[in-house]
């Protein structure tokens, strides 16, 4: 059945958080459990809400899982925590991009033309470029990792549109990989199947790769999502849920050689680890759902703003230093950059801001 109502606005999933991802029912399918059929409307989607809303009723699962990997980036994104808790970061770090590089690809719409797409893709760019432009100048000042020695203007253009510095890279990665799957997509489409898109996409990034602009793994994961999207089997389907998930996740993990996101056990600890957050959704308090699908569908907006907030909390590690295992830290640094992003975000809506930074109104529904 059509609807009427179109898709409400959202965040990077809204614009690459992937907010609103919907679906439509199939007769004698049961909600939730993943025997329900897509359709293409031609509504935008995206993992923004213009750029993920392709489909009628809003998978919440999808939400949930963007939350759980947001969450972990900041927590990773923590200096403190990160190398308290090496092996840790590494497990992390070895799924949770590579997971929500495979929501970009499937929830990443086509098919909605040219124009709105290009435009989707300049409400990224936007804030990308406003805060790797900070990010490079805060490198040259501060004592970070990914320091920059002298500024110039080549070297800004450089970390903007070839070689992005910090945390941002996965919008020039998003963007990138999105601007060549449309141009294959209108290219070779026509005229070839859906295999051969998938082998000509794999091949345009294995070239980018080779100029040294877009990591090949991290590209792969995207059109793996793509591949599923156009495979028209239901995310849920193909990541069935499963608590039987965790034995092969311990098993693997449990040797260090395997915390690789570019081998298969890499891979499969991604699939894994995404089939049983699925299992551990179901069981979830409806509270927890509503506020993990909350965070979920504003993604970007933690995306954007929260490498500026877990930089400043780095004075809190000699103040909290006297609970040892650094959780109390994790707890309070956590919650202050979600909530300092989410407060920017509020006052930039506020002050009217929105319009000019993400191109929407209102950017916090």
């Amino acid at each position: 059945m059509q609807t009427k109502n179109k898709c409400p606005d959202g965040g990077i999933g809204r614009r690459a958080g992937l907010k609103h991802q919907w679906s439509n029912i199939h007769p004698g399918s049961t909600p939730g459990l993943g025997t329900e059929r897509l359709t293409w409307l031609s509504q935008p989607f995206f993992i923004t809400n213009q750029f993920l809303c392709f489909m009628k009723n809003r998978i919440a699962e999808l939400d949930y899982l963007k939350s759980i990997f947001i969450l972990l980036m900041i927590v990773f994104h923590l200096v403190y925590i990160g190398d308290k808790y090496p092996y840790a970061k590494a497990l992390v770090y070895t799924f949770h991009m590579p997971a929500f590089l495979i929501i970009s690809g499937y929830v990443m719409n086509i098919a909605k033309g040219i124009r709105p797409f290009l435009r989707t893709m300049w409400w990224i760019f936007i804030p990308y470029a406003v805060m790797e432009t900070g990010y490079v100048i805060m490198s040259a000042v501060l004592p970070v990792r990914e320091s920059v020695e002298h500024l110039s203007v080549s070297l800004w253009l450089d970390k903007l549109f070839l070689h992005p510095l910090g945390p941002y890279w996965y919008l020039h990665t998003l963007m990138l990989c999105g601007l060549v799957y449309l141009l294959v997509d209108k290219l070779a489409g026509k005229w070839s199947n859906t295999f051969s898109v998938l082998i000509i996409l794999a091949l345009s990034y294995a070239v980018l790769s080779v100029c040294g602009i877009l990591s090949l793994i991290n590209a792969l994961y995207f059109t793996a999502g793509v591949a599923l999207r156009r495979s028209s089997i239901d995310f849920r389907t193909f990541f069935s849920a499963s608590f039987w998930a965790l034995l092969p996740v311990i098993w693997l993990a449990a040797d260090e050689t395997n915390l690789n996101k570019s081998t298969l056990s890499g891979a499969a600890l991604t699939y894994l680890v995404i089939s049983f957050l699925l299992a551990v959704y179901r069981y979830l308090p409806d509270y927890l759902k509503k506020g993990l699908d909350y965070i979920g569908s504003h993604t970007f907006v933690l995306l954007v703003f929260s490498p500026v907030f877990t930089m400043a909390v780095k004075p809190l590690v000699p103040v909290l230093a006297f609970e040892p295992t650094g959780m109390l830290f994790l707890c309070v640094s956590l919650c202050f950059c979600v909530m300092g992003s989410f407060a920017i975000a509020w006052v930039m809506d506020k002050l009217d801001l929105s319009r000019f930074f993400w191109g929407k109104s209102r950017m916090l529904s």
